[in-house]
């Protein structure tokens, strides 16, 4: 049960207008979005964020790809659960998820912005001169280094958020873990 409340969408709450668009566009308000509808500008933020990255150079498929490799490394159960939903959606086969939570990829450009952003998670940043000439060495421009770091943050965002609110996953439920991973029924 959720540590913090997910607001209904059907109350008029300050989120209201926030939780149109989404119903709108995903046909769904997911309890992420509810919880964060607690503070708005929260909400607003996170979307924008979002949305702002979706017209970058990075696709909707490294996108989601980045998302299950952070959730995988915070051990987020909820975003593993809603991005692996997503990306199935999106054309993802189930190996693709499952390379991506291990942050690989079979394309090399994909598999080295999933290798920088599994390493901007577990280095805290800090991964150094070596770390920006190996992605620069894969082939990655400045735009997808920025872009990777601004994905990671985003995510890193909603994965601590479901972390301490403890948000109820609705989506099909999938568990962190190298033995999960290895063995997921993502479809």
């Amino acid at each position: 049960m959720s540590r913090i409340n997910a607001i209904d969408p059907a109350t008029n709450s300050p989120a209201k207008a926030f939780f149109e668009g989404v119903q709108k566009k995903l046909g769904v308000v997911p309890n992420l979005f509810r919880v964060l509808g607690n503070a708005p500008a929260a909400l607003d933020a996170y979307l924008g964020f979002g949305a702002a990255l979706s017209g970058g150079v990075l696709g909707a498929k490294q996108r989601e790809q980045i998302a299950l490799a952070v959730a995988e490394v915070n051990q987020c159960g909820y975003c593993l659960s809603a991005h692996t939903f997503v990306g199935s959606k999106l054309g993802l086969s189930e190996q693709d998820i499952l390379a991506a939570r291990r942050a690989q990829a079979a394309d090399p450009r994909t598999n080295a912005i999933l290798e920088l952003a599994r390493n901007i998670v577990v280095q805290r940043g800090e991964i150094g001169a070596g770390g920006l000439e190996r992605a620069r060495a894969a082939g990655l421009t400045d735009a997808d280094i920025i872009e990777t770091i601004a994905n990671v943050a985003l995510n890193i965002f909603s994965n601590y958020v479901n972390h301490i609110a403890g948000t109820d996953v609705d989506f099909p439920e999938v568990k962190p873990g190298r033995e999960q991973a290895a063995s997921c029924h993502c479809d």
